[in-house]
């Protein structure tokens, strides 16, 4: 039977596809029903700051492959949306800023040119702050990107035009980027499933340059465990253009979901040192654990032996150092980037050689302290936000649960394990009610097969996938 054109919206990848597979919706449809949708929606989130003006033609050429039962590869005809400070060719890769707007790209990063081999349609790019550097979403080009949960707050960042995208059904898949948290955090706060795999898991070339050293890596969003799955392994992979992607650590044995191996250890991690979380939060992650406890896991509570407070004394310094280098080798820089971003590069181009070494040495720490968690342990279970989503004009919450905190105060649960170099995974809680929350689970070097395991049996097991907001089917 064929799919009704203004139901298109609410299948994931995995659906579209099989939908092919049976000839009861094409790739042609599917396009034109995004588009619409865009169209419809998209004035009030603000999810896009530019669409592909060859979709369409890219969906008529994957329509005919899939009538000839010749699909290319495992994305053949899926539409995905791409953050802005990710290349893709003949469109700009602006990173939020006037420094590089209306300039567009001439070739993919790697990571599009496999999702192109891979079949996939990229529908446009999607809304970031600048450089990529905040907690939220928004700049002086495109404006501020809306929570499809609630218009009037953020969806956070810096991933906020990519999770407002698949949350609100305008796609069903998008990539981000995660230097410090920018897909766990978006994610836990529109119901999705986000992954940030660990450090060379995606190889990387040819993009844009770095500002947050090796911790920036790709990110994928998705409205369900299977469909991130797809989408994650049209993009991990090795490649000669980045040697970090080359030595890679063996899977995670068994992981125990339906085949009869051992139940996993998670160590559950309510907070770092004395920094403030919300209590709602708190409460919603105990309930995550309590799923896995069900589920037939053991949950140990504890404290995470990470020195994360050392670390987050240098962390501003590690974005100051990347954007004087930007300035640096940006003639433009000066003229173009917005005032905050010209201080800060300045703070940085101050910075001393002693103080580099100084952040190579604290991430070296946290690199080694991590490495031995995972030693009695498969799993750190904590939040993956200090605090609830904010006012979506206003750059970060300036306090929580009654105490002030700084620009990184809703983020401290996240920067570490960027540091660190391990995957991690973002999943909503159990919730009756009110703005989602996520859960974030950490796993060892090589854990992201098992992350995406641990997705798909709690999904399962929780039945929240997807929860849509009530803009989403406002059209219907």
């Amino acid at each position: 039977m064929t799919i009704a054109h203004d139901e298109v919206w609410r299948l994931g990848a995995t659906e579209l596809l099989a939908a092919y597979a049976a000839r009861t919706l094409s790739p042609v449809d599917v396009i034109e029903a995004t588009f619409a949708r865009i169209a419809a929606l998209d004035g009030a989130l603000n999810a896009f700051v530019a669409l592909s003006s060859t979709a369409r033609e890219e969906a008529a050429a994957s329509a005919l492959r899939w009538t000839a039962g010749t699909p290319i590869g495992p994305l053949d005809g899926v539409p995905v949306a791409v953050k802005d400070n990710i290349a893709v060719a003949g469109m700009p890769a602006t990173f939020g800023s006037a420094l590089y707007a209306g300039h567009p790209c001439a070739a993919d990063e790697l990571p599009v040119a496999r999702l192109r081999a891979a079949g996939a349609i990229i529908v446009g790019k999607t809304n970031t702050p600048e450089f990529a550097c905040e907690g939220y979403t928004g700049n002086a080009l495109f404006g501020d990107t809306k929570n499809p949960f609630d218009l009037d707050l953020t969806p956070g960042g810096s991933s906020g035009g990519s999770v407002a995208a698949v949350a609100a059904g305008l796609v069903p898949l998008a990539l981000g980027t995660d230097g410090g948290g920018s897909t766990r955090r978006p994610a836990a706060y529109t119901s999705l499933v986000g992954l940030k795999p660990g450090i060379g898991t995606i190889a990387r070339a040819g993009g844009l340059p770095q500002i947050l050293m090796d911790f920036e890596v790709i990110g994928t969003f998705a409205r369900s465990a299977a469909d991130n799955r797809l989408l994650f392994e049209a993009l991990a992979g090795p490649d000669r253009t980045d040697p970090a992607s080359r030595p890679r650590v063996a899977p995670h044995p068994g992981t125990g979901f339906g085949a009869g191996d051992r139940p996993l250890t998670v160590r559950l991690v309510e907070r770092l040192d004395d920094a403030p979380c919300d209590p709602a939060i708190l409460a919603a992650v105990r309930r995550a654990g309590d799923v896995l406890s069900g589920m037939g896991h053991r949950v140990v509570p504890g404290d995470l032996p990470v020195d994360t407070a050392h670390l987050a004394t240098h962390w501003s310094a590690i974005a100051e150092i990347g954007l004087a280098r930007l300035m640096e080798t940006e003639p433009d820089f000066r003229a173009k980037a917005m005032p905050k971003y010209i201080g800060m590069a300045e703070r940085g181009a101050g910075r001393s050689a002693a103080d580099l070494l100084a952040i190579i040495e604290a991430v070296a720490l946290v690199k080694r302290q991590t490495s031995a968690v995972f030693a009695d342990c498969d799993l750190v279970l904590m939040p993956a936000c200090a605090a609830m989503p904010w006012p979506f004009a206003e750059v970060f919450p300036p306090e929580i649960d009654g105490t002030a905190v700084g620009p990184r105060g809703h983020a401290v649960y996240t920067g570490w394990v960027n540091a660190a170099g391990h995957p991690a995974m973002s999943l909503p809680c159990p919730l009756d009610e009110g703005l989602p929350i996520g859960a974030q689970f950490i796993a060892d070097l090589g854990g992201e097969s098992l992350l995406l395991d641990l997705a798909n049996a709690y999904a399962a097991e929780v039945n929240l996938f997807p929860r849509w907001p009530a803009m989403a089917s406002a059209l219907s």
